[in-house]
């Protein structure tokens, strides 16, 4: 079974060499295709003032430039576009594709098989051959074990002589057309196969050598390796990867350091780092990273205790040659004029745009902005950079983690991996997937050691209480400290970078308020916690101090990273509220933030400072929404009006409103519509709940509510709607527009819903009050009526006509439930449930009061001219038939169905006469009314 194992090791080791290999001839022959392209071209073109019969050629530097990595399609493909000639003469473009490229001969089986499959097979065999020799001489003890560790050795290193020997003295065109089948690369790779074999057997087998002997033996033959692949491709720096990595495996020591383990391992990666520089490859320090990492998570869970530093020290090595050796700045020497000049330019635009700067500025299609963005989050080299980074974040957080047994503090550790990781996010501009990852870090980090005892007394993991930092916030303030003072740096860096600003402004912003958050949230003491408070507030400063800095120091400072700067030190202003006030306290001063960024503009004329202001007012809604008695419930006081929700409701609305009455000339509609609109809700909420704290003997908490406080609800979103109306005639805004008509339409869904059928006394039996007139139905239809019948007055000719109409429908739906159940209470006393049934007069009074209101309906709709009044009026009168002919006809009797059917007459005729004469009095030629007007 081993035997087989080596074998399929070996077969998959060899295809993935010829798939490299493969990948090399395709490119090899693309980049002999341009060269010989440019030389053609370049020799045929011709200037207009060149002496006759000189040719000019193109400089030999632009042809050498063109060779790039074997084993690098884009760079390549990047390399061809740019040597690309922008101008050619018509003998040139007239060149047909066979004399550009000829035709390729397609390659025989007999090919194929010869010299290529041939050479595979012969590589696996000779590694086959030399272990099988091994094993038959240990079979029939025909050498001494130490002959047989020589000659296999001796055996190795001839393989790998012998292949430089013939890559040296082989064709350049075999080299080429069979790329994927070199002879002396699977030479090379078999002779260190068969030197690791026997130094591993000298060591575990035979017990010839030591540990430490075998360690350096094996390091040298990886790193041998290594350098020969710079000769024979990235599958060969592949395999000396994997054996360096399983190298440490296979030594079996009776005390094993991890000092030299992690040395060794650092040692390798710088290695494969320096090589992968060399060659310009991406795949092996991708996989060198995930080796490292694998190695240094398995080692601090698995070992007992850990000893983290020289894990930690490995990371750092790690970082730092990301930083230094590979990619280093490969990526950023990329040209940066388009990010810079075209690129900003749609963000000065947004600013002229929220400014209300007339000047038009050039803009770049989103398509362009997204491709940028791309270039930033994943650069040429983002494999190895990711690569890199997750294996910090996962080592890192086994470092801090509970399966990790150790009997030091890995705080410090932590931190200076997270602030390395952070920093080469900001030196290196295409590595801000390092400070993503390195913020990520640290709020999980964070997160990590606040919840660790907590975790630790739940699980059946013994570890030593004191590994612990989580009682100490010191660790996430520090860490605060860290991401703002490395967004300083990478802004006084590379502030010409706009994307790049933007991203470390908002990381530094998010970071930052989330380590101190998540640790006052754990660890802090919510009445009064001073240090969180101080920290809060001097981060809050910081932020505030680096915005200035950097829009003096730079006019064109994008305003988003502006507005992230500015919402950072808001969301550390919020904390501090919390950690150094309670209750009513912190709400106030939650909206004095607010309203501070807003007063702000009068001293700066920053186009983010308003909109931080409408963010701040955001948290003061959301803190409202966690606690909606500012104070609690147990120390709200009963008193009406006089209590914690007056000043805790009332100040920020006061607040919003004064800022938006400030900003009302601002030049932004949005900016406008969005304070206008926190501050009327602010308003009605104050008033919303003042008015359920009264109503519910001091509770909000109470149970469903009645249909007088419905009611004053339902007039206060009507007088909203009516304010906002009133506001959007003096300051036309799209806001107050929209907004009164969504107020509009919200009271007419309460009134549907409540007015009509959830709480109508009729349905629920609940009391009117003993005073007729002055009860339950006044405040509850007559007055939302005539609320309704004001707003549509308002509305005509400057809302929509359907809207108008519907505000007058209301209104009259209001005053008929009003009529109709004032009478069945004139009839049935204070309690009008519909278990009691009608009586005789009560039915008849129906019938007159419905008819007196259809004629007053259309007189009323003849003098406001309204058409919509008219076809109520008519509605009402055609019910009041049906009730009559149908409902009275049945259940009357005697003088009261006369009269009923007498007076239904009198008012129809009186109808008909009144359309007679007031048809008959237009003038003859007058237009007709369109359906949807009113006259």
């Amino acid at each position: 079974m081993t035997d087989l194992l080596v074998l399929a090791a070996f077969i998959f080791s060899f295809l993935a060499f010829a798939r490299t290999r493969q990948a090399n001839e395709r490119f090899t022959r693309d980049i002999a295709f341009l060269q010989s392209e440019i030389a053609r071209l370049s020799a045929a073109r011709l200037p207009a003032d060149s002496p006759s019969g000189t040719l000019v050629t193109e400089p030999a530097t632009d042809v050498a430039a063109i060779e790039m990595p074997t084993t690098d399609a884009q760079e390549d493909e990047r390399s061809a576009a740019v040597a690309e000639p922008e101008t050619i003469d018509a003998d040139a473009a007239s060149a047909t594709p066979e004399e550009a490229e000829p035709q390729k001969p397609r390659e025989s089986l007999e090919s194929w098989l010869g010299a290529r499959w041939a050479v595979w097979v012969g590589g696996v065999a000779l590694a086959l051959g030399g272990i099988f020799l091994v094993k038959v001489s240990i079979d029939a003890g025909l050498l001494s074990p130490a002959v047989r560790l020589v000659l296999a050795a001796l055996f190795g290193a001839a393989l790998m002589v012998g292949g430089e020997m013939i890559r040296r003295r082989g064709p350049a065109d075999g080299g080429q057309r069979f790329a994927n089948a070199m002879i002396p690369g699977i030479l090379t790779a078999a002779g260190a196969v068969t030197l690791l074999g026997a130094i591993f057997a000298a060591h575990a087998v035979y017990a010839f050598i030591g540990p430490t002997t075998a360690f350096v033996l094996m390091g040298l033959v990886s790193l041998l390796v290594f350098g020969l692949s710079l000769r024979h491709g990235q599958a060969l720096a592949g395999l000396g990867l994997v054996a360096s990595l399983v190298t440490p495996l296979l030594i079996d020591a009776d005390d094993p350091s991890p000092w030299s383990l992690f040395a060794f391992l650092s040692l390798v990666w710088l290695a494969a780092m320096a090589t992968a520089r060399i060659g310009r490859w991406r795949i092996v320090p991708a996989f060198a990273n995930i080796g490292l990492a694998l190695w240094g998570t398995v080692y601090l869970i698995a070992e007992d205790p850990a000893l983290t530093l020289p894990v930690s020290l490995s990371l750092l090595v790690l970082i730092a040659g990301h930083a230094y050796v590979w990619p280093a700045g490969a990526d950023d020497a990329e040209p940066e004029a388009i990010e810079d000049v075209a690129e900003a330019r749609p963000l000065a635009a947004d600013a002229a745009a929220e400014a209300g700067d007339a000047v038009a500025t050039p803009a770049v299609p989103a398509s362009r902005s997204a491709a940028h963005w791309r270039r930033l989050l994943l650069p040429r080299h983002a494999p190895i950079i990711l690569t890199g980074a997750f294996a910090v974040l996962m080592t890192g957080l086994s470092l801090i983690g509970p399966l990790t047994e150790t009997d030091g503090n890995p705080t410090y550790e932590f931190l200076a991996i997270t602030a390395a990781l952070g920093l080469l996010g900001a030196v290196r501009v295409r590595a801000v997937t390092a400070a993503l990852t390195a913020g990520l870090l640290a709020i999980l980090g964070v997160s990590t050691l606040a919840t660790l005892p907590m975790l630790l007394e739940l699980s059946s993991i013994g570890v030593v209480a004191e590994r612990s930092f989580a009682t100490s916030p010191v660790a996430a303030l520090s860490l605060a400290a860290i991401f703002i003072a490395l967004c300083a740096f990478a802004l006084h860096r590379h502030g010409d970078r706009h994307r790049f600003v933007i991203l470390w402004s908002g990381l530094s912003a998010v970071t930052s308020v989330a380590c101190i958050g998540l640790s006052f949230l754990i660890l802090g003491t919510y009445a009064f916690d001073p240090l969180h408070g101080i920290a809060a507030t001097l981060a809050a400063l910081a932020f505030l101090a680096l915005a200035d800095i950097s829009v003096r120091r730079d006019a064109s400072f994008p305003i988003v990273a502006q507005g992230l700067l500015l919402a950072g030190a808001l969301g550390q202003l919020v904390i501090a509220a919390h950690a150094l006030s309670d209750g009513l306290w912190t709400v106030l001063a939650m909206a004095v933030f607010a309203v501070a960024f807003v007063a702000a503009t009068r001293v700066r004329d920053w186009a983010a400072l308003p909109w931080v202001g409408a963010l701040g007012f955001v948290f003061v809604l959301a803190r409202i929404g966690w606690e909606p008695t500012i104070v609690g419930p147990l120390a709200l006081g009963r008193t009406p009006v006089l209590n914690a929700l007056l000043p805790g409701y009332g100040l920020p609305a006061l607040f919003a409103l004064w800022s938006a009455y400030t900003l009302r000339d601002w030049p932004s509609d949005r900016l406008r519509n969005t304070l206008q609109a926190i501050a009327s809700l602010f308003g009605l909420l104050t008033l919303a709940i003042l008015v359920r704290h009264a109503m519910n003997g001091g509770q909000l908490q109470g149970g469903t509510p009645s249909l007088s406080e419905q009611s004053i609800y339902t007039l206060l979103v009507i007088g909203a709607s009516a304010i906002l109306m009133r506001l959007d005639l003096s300051r036309p805004g799209s806001f107050l527009r929209y907004g009164s008509i969504g107020l509009g339409a919200v009271s007419l869904l309460m009134t549907l819903s409540a007015h009509l059928v959830g709480l109508n006394p009729y349905l629920t039996g609940e009391m009117l009050g003993p005073y007729p007139l002055f009860d339950l139905l006044l405040i509850g239809y007559l007055l939302p009526g005539l609320a309704y019948a004001a707003l549509a007055r308002m509305a005509v000719g400057r809302r929509p006509p359907i809207f108008v109409a519907a505000l007058a429908t209301a209104a009259a739906v209001l005053a008929f439930t009003w009529a109709t159940l004032s009478v069945r209470r004139a009839w049935q006393g204070p309690g009008i449930a519909d278990w009691k049934g009608f009586l005789a007069g009560e039915t008849y009074t129906y019938s007159v009061v419905w008819l007196a209101l259809g004629v007053l309906l259309l007189v009323a709709s003849l003098r406001f001219h309204s058409r919509s009044m008219r076809i109520v009026s008519g509605v009402l009168v055609f019910v009041t038939v049906l009730k009559v002919f149908l409902f009275d006809m049945a259940n009357l009797e005697g003088l009261l169905r006369a009269l009923s059917f007498m007076g239904l007459g009198i008012v129809l005729i009186g109808i008909g006469l009144f359309y007679q004469k007031v048809l008959t009095s237009r003038p003859k030629p007058a237009a007709d009314v369109s359906p949807g007007t009113d006259a």
